[in-house]
Order: structure tokens, then C-alpha cells, then sequence
């Protein structure tokens, strides 16, 4: 599926930790991941801690990433950061993430979903944590209709985290971007 090609894309140029709810985990094809890429789920949190003192593997990647992406975002996954829940490994990095480091949602799901008014509610409660959204395609769904709400392609993904972690260009040679005067 599309989650394999991302990380492809990612591993390219980046040093990569994927996190799969358990719901995504019937979705994805771990024979299609790159081999040196990192693949956590809930497990790893729960047998990771054991005592006062261990890490805390959300804290560890919340820490460690300088970007999150989320993709595909389902609907689920969406409504619980809009309501601040943190009930498995992905949505607790979220509650523990700087929002001053680039958070992206790539949201994929069935039209009727995409169209909900909950979604509605969720994508503006998501856009006021500065979370960015790459919005999602129009496309044949799993359930075989039309319409949008297909993930966006994982290389429309890959560029917008790529100009996102591009440094500032200069200005014309000026370190601060004001003209000097005399």
C-alpha cells in the first residue's frame, strides 16, 4: 500500500521510525517497508517501561523526531488528537509533541467520512495546534466509490516535508533581510 511507498520515499533521506496503531496493522505490508527503517506499535510501549526510571518510548520519539507525520491519518486517529486522547503509542507522541517542530496529517478515509461534520470540527480543532494538513485526493475508495478522501500520493507527501525542513533561503546576501543604511 501507499504507507510502504512513503517510507521509501522517507528512508532516502531521512533517519525513520514508523508507529502503527493496531488498527493500521491489518492494512500494511511489512515485507513492502525498507529494511532500515524502525517499525514500533503499541507493544514496544508497553513492555519498553518497566520500572521508575526507564525511558518512555513516546517521550524517547517525541524527543528524537524532528518532524511527525501522520499517514494515513484515519478519522479515528484524527478525532482523538482534535480531543487531546492519547489511548496508544501514536497518539500519545502526539500529546507529548513540540508543536514548535512540523506535525503533518495526511488523512485518508471513505468520502461520507471525509465530509462528516465531525471532521469538519476536527480538521479546525487540528489546524488550531498548528498541525498541517496535506489534504486528501479524489479517488476510487476501498469500498469502491468516488470521491475525496483517498491519502494524498506519498510523493506530494515527501515534498512537503522535504520544503518544510528546507532552511530559510538568505536575502540577498543580508543576514537579517533589512536593508542596511548610511
Amino acid at each position: 500500500m501507499q504507507f510502504g511507498a512513503l517510507c521509501h520515499y522517507f528512508v532516502e533521506w531521512a533517519d525513520v521510525a514508523a508507529v502503527v496503531t493496531a488498527a493500521a496493522l491489518r492494512f500494511i505490508d511489512k515485507d513492502s517497508l525498507p529494511m532500515n527503517m524502525v517499525l514500533y506499535t503499541d507493544q514496544y510501549e508497553q513492555t519498553m517501561w518497566k520500572k521508575l526510571g526507564d525511558s518512555v518510548l513516546h517521550i524517547e520519539l517525541s524527543c528524537w523526531a524532528d518532524v511527525l507525520v501522520i499517514a494515513p491519518a484515519s478519522a479515528n486517529t484524527l478525532g482523538k488528537i482534535s480531543m487531546g486522547l492519547c489511548d496508544n503509542l501514536l497518539t500519545c507522541i502526539v500529546r507529548a509533541w513540540d508543536y514548535k517542530k512540523g506535525l503533518f496529517v495526511a488523512p485518508a478515509m471513505d468520502t461520507l467520512m471525509w465530509t462528516n461534520s465531525f471532521m469538519e470540527k476536527h480538521l479546525t480543532d487540528v489546524d488550531d495546534l498548528g498541525i498541517v494538513l496535506i489534504p486528501p485526493d479524489t479517488e476510487r475508495s476501498v469500498c469502491g466509490e468516488r470521491g475525496k478522501g483517498a491519502m494524498a500520493e506519498p510523493s506530494d507527501i515527501d515534498t512537503a516535508i522535504r520544503v518544510f525542513l528546507e532552511p530559510p533561503s538568505s536575502d540577498s546576501g543580508s543576514s537579517n533581510g533589512m536593508e542596511e543604511q548610511s
